[in-house]
């Protein structure tokens, strides 16, 4: 319904009808006004008429002008600013279009915005959720090496009680080399052969504490640590523990038989990567995996035979073979699982060993201590462990553990002491990740179990307790 707006053409003229307007005047022109410019107004004078005048709904005024005969405008002065106010309202009408696109483009980016803050807020709540996770994680790792430390504590309190003895030591080789210099400013005030044993005697005493040192019993085995995935399932890789410090090569012989060739790497890291250094052509084939690299040579057991073979890197020959006597070969005693592992060659901190079966003791493990220039056997010891029933074998500080299987599950279950001609049943458990191995052998310079588990060259660490005694101990 809209209003009358004739108060606002006062002294106007009245309304004509339309149909005379039409037929006597010649352009008719509806203007609209919304109110945006109020104090804008056409008198009489100014040759324009209204023809109506009404309010809508929101109070807008809208008015409809009669212009008159194109004749009497087409260069009056007024119809130009006529169609400057039509202008205005046009930019102005675009004005608005212009704002209204802009209120949209900006209410589109405050969603936007909204989105993200929501985003960040979940990413915050996540963030404080991982927080906690890896507070708990860590704390469970420090009480795990809390609780790997423990079995140190004892051999702590060892080394303690040791300080005393080393302290001796120290004060002997002072007043030692206060007697040799004395000697020097007066010769003859003492017996040279005399001084000479004395210094052997504290020679000796360092080194044999020295000796005690580096040997313990086996407490702990920890890992595995895979260092690389090649070669068949049945394969040995290994390191010389005689070796100087900064020598770091790893010999690799793929497969338990049928093969002669030996791929050396000069550090761990280009065995890693796969950058062979040397490449050996062997004399022999070898049988089984169970070899050891000693102080420059390799030591294997000959194909079909229950020889043992000293194979030189350096000059590439054979320096020594000799058979060991009655020991059982190509698959008459093998380790559990099979692989003409009959003959196992290894070495600790005492020197090297050779692990086998006879029938003479009843298909049991032997054990025998040889010179590893001659390969002759120094001593041998009969154990009641049947060789077949062993997974697999290593030496250490002249103990031998055997492992109860070469499957998962497996444990160190039986320690052999050569020391003490006894035995006992243990508990040590490692994890057997991939399942089979077929090799394991102790490395007494790494202080590591260097082992192929199914196609995975893997080195487990051993922890040990020492057991120091002094002269004065009973």
């Amino acid at each position: 319904m809209l209003k009358d707006c004739s108060s606002q053409r006062s002294g106007w003229p009245e309304p004509v009808s339309m149909r005379v307007l039409l037929s006597v005047l010649y352009p008719v022109l509806s203007l609209t006004i919304f109110g945006l410019y109020p104090s804008m107004t056409i008198g009489p004078k100014e040759g324009w008429q209204v023809y109506s005048s009404a309010q809508d709904a929101d109070g807008r005024c809208i008015c409809t002008v009669v212009a008159p005969e194109q004749s009497l405008c087409s260069r009056d002065a007024k119809s130009r600013q006529l169609r400057q106010l039509l202008e205005k309202v046009q930019n102005m009408s675009q004005s608005i279009e212009v704002l209204n696109l802009r209120t949209q483009r900006d209410f589109q980016y405050v969603m936007k915005m909204e989105n993200q803050m929501k985003g960040l807020r979940t990413k915050f709540r996540q963030i404080e959720d991982d927080r906690k996770s890896i507070m708990a994680r860590n704390f469970q790792e420090l009480k795990d090496k809390m609780d790997e430390l423990k079995p140190l504590i004892p051999v702590l309190e060892q080394y303690k009680m040791d300080a005393a003895l080393i302290s001796q030591f120290k004060e002997e080789i002072r007043n030692l080399s206060a007697v040799l210099t004395s000697i020097q400013e007066e010769l003859g005030a003492y017996d040279y052969d005399e001084l000479y044993q004395r210094v052997l005697r504290l020679d000796s005493r360092l080194r044999s504490c020295m000796g005690k040192l580096t040997c313990g019993k086996l407490m702990k085995i920890t890992g595995p640590v895979t260092i690389k995935t090649s070669g068949t399932r049945f394969g040995a890789w290994m390191t010389d523990p005689l070796a100087a410090t900064r020598n770091n090569r790893v010999w690799y012989m793929d497969s338990y038989t049928n093969s002669k060739i030996v791929r050396e790497y000069k550090t761990m890291d280009d065995f890693v990567t796969g950058v062979v250094s040397r490449t050996y052509s062997l004399p022999f084939k070898w049988e089984g995996t169970n070899h050891i690299v000693y102080n420059g040579s390799l030591y294997y057991n000959k194909y079909q035979s229950n020889i043992i073979v000293k194979y030189s890197f350096e000059t590439g020959s054979v320096l020594a073979q000799r058979a060991l006597e009655f020991a059982g070969f190509h698959n008459m005693y093998p380790y559990t699982w099979g692989g003409y592992s009959d003959i196992d060659v290894m070495a600790d901190e005492l020197g090297m060993w050779v692990v086998y079966a006879t029938n003479q003791n009843a298909g049991n493990i032997v054990i025998s201590q040889i010179d590893s220039d001659t390969l002759q056997v120094l001593q041998t010891w009969n154990t009641e462990y049947s060789k077949r029933n062993a997974g697999e074998s290593f030496m250490i500080c002249g103990t031998l553990y055997i492992t109860n299987s070469h499957l998962s599950g497996a444990k160190v279950y039986y320690a052999y002491s050569t020391k003490t001609s006894s035995y006992e049943y243990i508990d040590i458990p490692f994890h057997n990740q991939y399942f089979h191995i077929s090799m394991l052998d102790y490395n007494a310079r790494e202080r590591a179990l260097y082992a192929w588990n199914n196609g995975h060259q893997v080195i487990f660490n051993v922890t040990l307790f020492h057991v120091i005694k002094t002269d004065d101990d009973s």
